[in-house]
């Protein structure tokens, strides 16, 4: 008898039809991620309020004190490139919420500025593991398949869970009491603490990619937590096509700012429309990058990742210019003007995101790849923190100037970016990372 195929089960064609990686065995994995973005979007949409209403520090002296907080970090990338590289990144994430644990509670206790310094300082040690050791621990989930969606839906993921977390903060917030903004730090204290020890529970990652047991690192032996890896930054530093990587992401990081510092003093300053539209801009923003972030990695993941950059980058220079020339347009269509810029802006960050991140960590060597993520790292550190002087200083001398930069950047970067999909002459700098180069074409088999 002739023997059919079973016809695939309703799920797995929704998750065919919408781009979805294969979720099975990896609920520990999707529900840690989803707590970290959930707590992100309940403590980044209040904290400055939470201490106006929980000390009696003027507002300046708190903002100074949390600036003063996250450029303390700065460095610590570079660090953690040493521990990503000993331990692999399992560990690395799961300290790095209990990390955030501490400075959650110590926020609950801090009357002082030193004390909002030194809990903040925390909290963004904690948060700058994560990402660290996000990308390759989404490597090793994916498991060598799949990888183009696994990073497109954990973007989406981050994306509704910080959405919603906003939310439910500006619920809170309405209310305006002091219980209830110490109840939801309460509540992430609890969750973050559960995602560290998710992370650190995960089945079958014993093999941390990146760390001293991989598989595919290089080298006749195994280096233990203690063992120092053969080349160092130096290396890091003389692999130009890495540094490339590392350029490009800046343009990203700058334009990954525009809602956070120019989108709203523009519209209401600038343009003159009201500034309703802000909130609309923005929940059009996080609904585009949920809905379509994960069906935009079914069309990359065909695709080399290089290609999906040039797309990105040329998509963000027509968004900018698009945001500049609201200036002189009629009043009447300014709002569809915002409309569009905002659909280009959203479609460049939909498609930039998944290929750098997974880039990021494949074009890094394995046994050097937490020292090559703590470069990558001070692109976003070095980057979100000028990117608000910049932007707001070039806004103030010329309403058009900050567009005109954003643009300008993104169409250089163009240049930047070609080729970093071919090998390199020589291998110098990148032993031992055969495989990350033959995937580097965005065959999503590996």
């Amino acid at each position: 008898m002739p023997h059919h195929s079973p016809a695939p089960s309703a799920w797995r064609r929704i998750r065919t039809a919408w781009g979805l990686p294969d979720l099975s065995g990896k609920g520990r994995f999707v529900t840690a991620n989803l707590i970290d973005s959930l707590g992100n979007g309940l403590v980044g949409a209040f904290t400055l309020v939470f201490f106006v209403k929980t000390t009696s520090l003027p507002l300046v002296a708190i903002g100074a004190a949390l600036t003063l907080g996250q450029l303390l970090v700065l460095p610590v990338p570079l660090f953690l490139g040493r521990l990503l590289d000993g331990y692999g990144p399992r560990p690395v994430v799961a300290v790095g919420n209990w990390i955030s644990v501490a400075g959650f509670i110590g926020f609950l206790f801090s009357h002082a500025a030193w004390q909002i310094v030194l809990w903040q300082v925390m909290v963004q040690l904690g948060s700058t593991a994560f990402w660290m050791g996000s990308g390759p621990l989404t490597v090793t989930v994916a498991g060598g398949v799949e990888r183009a969606r696994w990073f497109g839906f954990v973007r989406a993921l981050r994306n509704v869970g910080v959405g919603f977390g906003g939310a439910v903060s500006a619920v809170v917030l309405s209310f305006g009491t002091v219980t209830g903004l110490r109840a939801i730090m309460v509540l992430n204290v609890v969750t973050f603490a559960v995602a560290g020890w998710l992370v650190l529970t995960l089945p079958g990652t014993e093999a941390d990619a990146g760390g001293p047991a991989g598989a595919a690192a290089p080298g006749p032996a195994e280096p233990g937590p203690t063992s120092e890896p053969p080349g160092g930054y130096r290396t890091v530093l003389k692999d130009v096509r890495y540094l490339r990587l590392v350029a490009t992401n800046i343009s990203f990081v700058f334009s990954s700012t525009v809602i956070a510092v120019l989108l709203a003093v523009y519209v209401a300053q600038y343009v003159h429309v009201g500034s309703w539209i802000v909130g609309v801009l923005v929940v059009l923003n996080t609904a585009l990058v949920a809905l379509l972030q994960t069906l935009a990695s079914r069309w990359t993941e065909a695709r080399r990742p290089v290609t999906v950059l040039v797309w990105a980058l040329l998509l963000n220079a027509a968004a900018f210019t698009a945001f500049g020339a609201l200036l002189v347009l009629p009043g009447w269509s300014v709002i569809a003007g915002l409309l569009i810029a905002m659909v280009l802006y959203t479609a460049g960050e939909i498609l930039s995101s998944p290929p750098t991140s997974e880039l990021s960590v494949v074009m890094a060597p394995d046994h050097l790849r937490g020292r090559y993520l703590g470069v990558y790292q001070m692109s976003w550190s070095i980057g979100s923190a000028l990117a608000p002087a910049l932007l707001t200083g070039l806004l103030e001398a010329g309403a058009a100037l900050p567009w005109m930069f954003l643009a300008a950047i993104s169409v250089l970067a163009v240049p930047v970016v070609l080729g970093l999909d071919r090998r390199p002459a020589t291998v110098e700098a990148a032993v031992g990372d055969d495989t990350a180069a033959e995937q580097l074409d965005g065959d999503p088999t590996g």
